[in-house]
């Protein structure tokens, strides 16, 4: 219409080099500086933000061969965007200028001759390898550390982009690995078909990536990690590529591919996969439901995980996040339920899971216990929340405060426990480091019959200059509340090198030894993703 100001597109929009998203999405300085005042001890004023000039980008040390330069960018914003990943500890690094080291160079290959190429080229001068996706990893998964190498080069796939076959009988696509969420079911969509992987960084995150690092998605129950998807991969090592074969199931032995799931480029590039697809949702339902007792709410949301009913969203929200996201206002935990398919309406399974989670308490509707559509002011509330938590937390940074999350998994008999233990011993931990209390809140956002994975929230005053070790110090004391509760280091963000010392403590021995014997066969010459998961 005439005088609409046109919006922006992805072609037209430019990433944060620094933080989360679009570098146009971030909070003003004066949304930056009202949050602040929300948290006491943060900052008066808003850190500015970061400027790749202001950096001290040193030369290359190593200069690609003539062969390969082409696929090579050298320039300093290039580089500095490639640096860090986009976790808490990323981004008061970037704010205070301390990104760590650089990457001297950032190859971008349009196909699995050139991956090869620069591993083969890579291996000879002992440069270190980072692979590197949408970039969106919050656990230290695509920086480098330490100094054993005389050069680091970030392999950026996101060239590699592609859907290169649907099979619509059996449903299921061969799609390269440095596809971006959007740009998948983009290609998907004129075949009625979706891949159904929706994680909270799905605008900025590729498929390689979520393979890479065993990502969830945003569906609380069934298919909830992509793992649950693959049928086949294709992976390049330094001793070569791999390539299984496309299954539906297969009793052959260790699967190949769950050697390379999760394993974050430390034994190989994941180049492609054959994933499994379904067809696109017509039929959808969803409702809210006000707790003023939370364990009665864990009780009501193990009820509907251990039904037959499969929910796409099961999220249960403790007062906390419920107040945050703008869900509740009254001190009440909500429960989220969502229903999806293709087939059929899903209205009577809905009425089944509200009806389960009343018998435990659960009043139906808004806050105030009022009768409402399916989609309430709840569902929308906590949804526009979840899409907008990332940036909001890079504006509190900029104020100086700690504002992040973590997340768990462990069997019911644990989770009560588990939440109280975390809440009151990271929340002691703030308040002896900072002299301010802390607000540590919790949501569960997948549920199984056996157990659920938690998910928390910190928000305290940082210790001004000193924002890093901070977290570091609560992080430690979160670790160790979860390896005391045999709760998993990560249920859905990585390893990296954030969680290392937990996945250690984790992992069995025998199973350790054998990674390090693959790192050993696979990568003889340690140059991919040098200190992730073995060293």
């Amino acid at each position: 219409m005439p005088g609409t100001t046109p919006q922006p597109t992805s072609a037209t929009r430019t990433r944060s080099w620094w933080g989360w998203g679009w570098a146009d999405a971030h909070p003003d300085d004066a949304e930056c500086a009202a949050m602040g005042a929300l948290i006491p001890g943060t900052l008066a004023h808003p850190l500015p933000v970061p400027r790749v000039r202001d950096l001290a980008v040193e030369r290359p040390a190593v200069e690609p061969p003539a062969s390969l330069a082409h696929l090579v960018a050298t320039g300093p914003e290039e580089r500095a965007a490639h640096a860090m990943g986009k976790a808490y500890r990323d981004v008061a690094r970037a704010l205070r200028g301390r990104p760590g080291r650089i990457p001297d160079l950032v190859a971008r290959p349009t196909d699995e001759r050139e991956v090869a190429d620069l591993l083969d080229w890579a291996g000879e001068r002992q440069v270190a390898v980072v692979p590197y996706g949408g970039g969106s990893s919050v656990s230290g998964g695509v920086e480098y550390r330490g100094d054993a190498h005389r050069a680091v080069l970030s392999l950026d796939l996101t060239a590699m982009d592609r859907v290169l076959e649907v099979d619509a009988v059996g449903r299921a696509a061969r799609i390269q690995a440095g596809t971006l969420g959007p740009s998948l079911e983009d290609q998907l969509r004129p075949h009625g078909l979706t891949l159904r992987h929706f994680p909270q960084s799905f605008e900025f995150s590729t498929l390689g990536g979520w393979l890479a690092t065993r990502a969830g998605g945003h569906y609380a129950t069934g298919r909830t990690h992509i793992d649950d998807f693959v049928q086949s991969l294709r992976v390049v090592t330094p001793a070569g590529t791999s390539a299984s074969w496309r299954l539906p199931a297969s009793g052959a032995g260790p699967s190949p591919d769950r050697l390379f799931l999760g394993s974050e480029g430390a034994l190989g590039i994941i180049t492609e996969a054959w994933v499994r697809l379904q067809e696109r949702p017509t039929h959808k339902a969803s409702a809210s439901l006000a707790f003023t007792d939370f364990h009665a709410a864990l009780e009501a949301v193990r009820a509907i995980a251990q039904s037959d009913l499969s929910p796409a969203n099961c999220r249960l929200l403790d007062a906390g996040e419920a107040a945050l996201s703008g869900a509740s206002h009254d001190g009440s935990a909500v429960l989220v339920l969502g229903f999806e398919s293709a087939d059929a309406p899903v209205t009577a399974r809905l009425g089944q899971a509200v009806e389960l989670a009343r018998s435990h308490g659960g009043r139906r509707g808004d806050v105030d216990g009022a009768e409402t559509a399916d989609t309430d002011a709840a569902v929308g509330a906590w949804r526009s929340a979840f899409l907008r938590m990332p940036y909001l937390r890079d504006g509190l940074a900029r104020m100086g405060a700690v504002a992040e999350t973590f997340e768990t998994a462990a069997t019911w008999d644990r989770i009560p426990g588990l939440i109280e233990a975390v809440r009151t011993e990271v929340g002691q931990a703030a308040l002896k480091a900072s002299g301010h209390p802390a607000t540590v809140n919790c949501r569960l956002t997948h549920v199984y019959p056996d157990g659920a994975a938690p998910y928390f929230t910190v928000l305290a005053a940082g210790r001004p200059g000193d924002e890093v070790a901070f977290w570091d110090d609560l992080k430690a004391v979160a670790s160790d509340v979860l390896h005391r509760h045999r709760a998993t280091i990560t249920h859905h963000h990585a390893v990296g090198r954030d969680h290392r010392p937990g996945y250690d403590r984790q992992r069995p021995d025998p199973f350790a030894l054998a990674l390090r014997a693959a790192k050993g066969a696979l990568d003889p010459r340690g140059i991919l993703n040098p200190g992730v998961l073995v060293d």
